[in-house]
């Protein structure tokens, strides 16, 4: 049975769980919560000996003055410190792409830190709501001051670790390997491949069947695959798709087809609800996002502006360890089945178009510059050696052709050009080795 908004809920469940705010909002609650707490039961509950001269002993005006000058340095710092960070990210996104900030916001080193001074920030203004004094009563919730300034004490260890945790986040070899990190837990989460041969039927054909558009433009970030092979079994229908997670949609441009074409108007209804679109494309189903991210940091680099050649390399490891990552791994064909009949078809991303997109631009800009084609080369030699799908294989030859007439054809060095015929004969060597192996 279909569930509507499926998709949809699991975007919001995906942006919650990775928001900036999430972590933040829930220490400061709870940190306010503690605070009312400790002020409730204030001489309730008999302290040990020695943990009673740790408690805050003075009077209301110093309580007062503790507590306001807390409060006061917290959220001080909190805004200095946050300032300083984006000032610090927007420097860096100028060399490495502002599509990388949603990494660090996502941080939860960084939810934390502002977290900490927020929580005692609210702390101390619930804790100082409580002192009061009265014809008759004097009141000072001493435990609370004392945890008060407690807070106040780890806040200032939190803000030495943040200073250089967001020193080390905007490094780029950091920021490259939280990228890998992203990519790789897709590419794990991928199914084993096996040795049957993949079946992948092709979508009805002969009669034309009904015509799917849909009214919203933006980014594909999630699509429902199962609940739209559900929808279809249940009506003995097949859905034949154009569009794959990370395709922009334009509104009322035809998006797939459906048979029987009578059921043109729920389907329709059905794939609205399956899909969520957004302005920003996202990582959980769309392989090819981040790899364009890694490629993007490796094409500035490369700008005339930048020239900085080892941050490309640093790139194409990454990109090559992802590749062999991808060995033994199935990449989905776009088909779901319900039982034996395929009940969707979909576009899907390939090794070919994966491949593609991690080394077209990096050689387009790269081509002048020896050191980054050398690495390229050895980069499609070291996935070969691992690799051990023929058609694959060939995908890898492709490219090693690709980049060593594009980077011969950049230098009339012979040097270079010496090196870059010894790395792609290394290459083919272990093409040829890994073919000869099946």
């Amino acid at each position: 049975m279909t569930i509507p908004g499926v998709a949809w809920l699991r975007q919001w469940t995906l942006e919650v769980a990775s928001s900036f705010w999430l972590r933040p909002a829930a220490m400061t609650v709870g940190a306010a919560v503690l605070a009312e707490v400790l002020v409730r039961f204030d001489g309730a509950i008999a302290l040990p000996g020695w943990m009673e001269s740790w408690v805050y002993a003075g009077g209301l005006s110093g309580a007062r003055g503790v507590l306001a000058a807390v409060a006061g340095a917290m959220i001080g710092v909190a805004g200095t410190t946050f300032s300083i960070t984006v000032a610090a990210l927007s420097l860096a996104s100028s060399q490495m792409g502002p599509r990388l900030l949603g990494n660090f916001t996502r941080d939860p080193g960084n939810q934390y830190a502002l977290g900490a001074l927020l929580g005692t920030f609210a702390f101390s203004l619930v804790t100082l709501r409580a002192v009061h004094e009265t014809d008759d009563v004097v009141f000072v919730p001493q435990v609370a001051v004392s945890v008060a300034l407690l807070l106040a004490g780890i806040c200032v260890g939190v803000v030495i670790w943040f200073i250089h945790h967001v020193a080390s986040t905007i490094n780029v070899d950091h920021v490259v390997a939280l990228v890998r990190e992203d990519l790789t837990q897709v590419v794990r989460a991928l199914p084993e491949r096996s040795d049957d041969p993949a079946r992948r039927p092709q979508p009805e054909a002969g009669a034309a069947g009904g015509k799917l558009r849909l009214g919203e433009s933006g980014y594909l970030r999630l699509l429902d695959d199962d609940a739209l092979a559900d929808w279809a079994e249940e009506r003995d229908a097949r859905l034949s798709l154009l569009i794959r997670p990370g395709d922009y949609l334009f509104p009322g441009r035809l998006v797939g087809e459906v048979h029987p074409p009578e059921l043109r108007d729920a389907a329709e209804a059905a794939l609205a609800e399956a899909v969520t679109v957004g302005r920003t494309r996202v990582v959980a189903q769309d392989l090819e996002f981040a790899v364009n991210q890694m490629v993007e940091i490796a094409a500035r680099a490369l700008s005339p502006g930048v020239n900085d050649p080892f941050t490309a390399i640093v790139v194409l490891d990454q990109l090559g360890a992802v590749l062999c990552e991808l060995e033994g791994r199935r990449l989905p064909d776009g088909v779901t089945w319900r039982g034996e009949v395929p009940r969707l078809w979909r576009s899907a991303s390939d090794y070919a178009g994966i491949a593609d997109a991690m080394f077209h631009l990096i050689r387009q800009c790269g081509a002048g510059v020896p050191a980054v084609m050398i690495r390229l080369l050895e980069v499609l030699g070291a996935v070969a050696e691992v690799e051990r799908d023929p058609g694959r294989l060939e995908v890898l030859r492709r490219h090693l052709d690709l980049a060593h007439r594009a980077a011969c054809a950049a230098t009339e060095d012979p040097s270079a050009q010496a090196a870059y015929a010894e790395r792609r004969e290394a290459a083919l060597r272990a093409i040829a080795g890994e073919e000869g192996e099946r």
